[in-house]
């Protein structure tokens, strides 16, 4: 059997590399692949969100013509801006809950300058069910002011001490 030189022994290692970054695991790539422990029902796996949430009677709330900082005020600052097209936001909101599948929404609106031109997404505005939302009316009662003593001058009259207003 013959030994290799010394010259040619760079060559080998580069040839066992090159061999070795081609038996790649192709689920290394896509995703991670579970562990069969995590797929049992019993195991607890949390609840995932992201992004801003965005409601119907957010959406509903949104008109064309509302300046930037209207929407802004209304849904959040987005979480992606594209810096190529300034004139599109995008609300993506995702929740992964336990072993469920992801439930993935999105909102992409669109910009004519300052006014909001356009609404795409999973969730568009109805007229219809923002009309059936009465505007509601909050009514809060505040007792009357009760003159209370606090502890020093419960303490202080029980001494036979009057604390001077």
């Amino acid at each position: 059997m013959r030994t290799p030189s010394p010259a040619s022994l760079p060559l080998y290692l580069l040839l066992i590399g090159a061999l070795a970054g081609c038996a790649r695991d192709r689920h290394t790539e896509e995703t991670p692949r579970a562990s069969p422990l995590e797929q049992l029902p019993f195991v607890y796996k949390m609840t995932v969100q992201q992004g801003n949430i965005v409601t119907e009677e957010m959406v509903d709330a949104l008109k064309p013509g509302m300046s930037r900082a209207q929407v802004r005020y209304l849904l959040g600052t987005p979480p992606l801006v594209d810096f190529f097209h300034t004139n599109r936001w995008d609300y993506t909101y995702t929740i992964k809950r336990g072993h469920q599948p992801m439930d993935i929404r999105y909102l992409t609106l669109y910009f004519e300058g300052d006014s909001l031109a356009r609404i795409e997404g999973d969730l568009q505005p109805n007229p219809e069910r923002a009309a059936e939302q009465a505007p509601r009316q909050i009514l809060v009662e505040v007792p009357d002011h009760e003159e209370r003593t606090g502890l020093l001058r419960k303490t202080l009259e029980s001494i036979g001490l009057q604390p001077s207003d």
